[in-house]
């Protein structure tokens, strides 16, 4: 009789993130302040977490449709969400993100 495969939870999954700032403004820069700690209490080692300057890299903002600056954007797991604003209000990112099964199953 075969195993069964073990089941892919919350806690194994990674995910890809993109952080969509302008420059080093102070906002921009409480944005990444914001999502490092958010990601590290919930996503512990089991993320990617590009920032990208839309000064230095304005093309790549067409991909993910961004409008407003600082934008976040989920990759993966699926599906692709976003978070607009400076990441200040944690319960907020955590739910845009789908991120509050992940930490209580850590």
């Amino acid at each position: 009789m075969a195993k069964p495969k073990p089941r892919k939870t919350a806690r194994a999954r990674n995910y890809v993130l993109r952080l969509y700032t302008s420059g080093s403004t102070p906002r921009s820069a409480r944005a990444i302040s914001n999502l490092h700690r958010i990601c590290e209490d919930h996503l512990s080692g089991r993320y990617q977490l590009d920032v990208i300057d839309l000064y230095q890299q304005p093309e790549l903002a067409r991909s993910d449709e961004v409008i407003a600056i600082p934008t976040q954007v989920k990759e993966l797991p699926p599906p692709k969400r976003k978070v607009v604003g400076d990441l200040s209000d944690e319960k907020q990112v955590v739910v845009g993100l789908a991120l509050s099964e992940t930490k209580a199953s850590a």
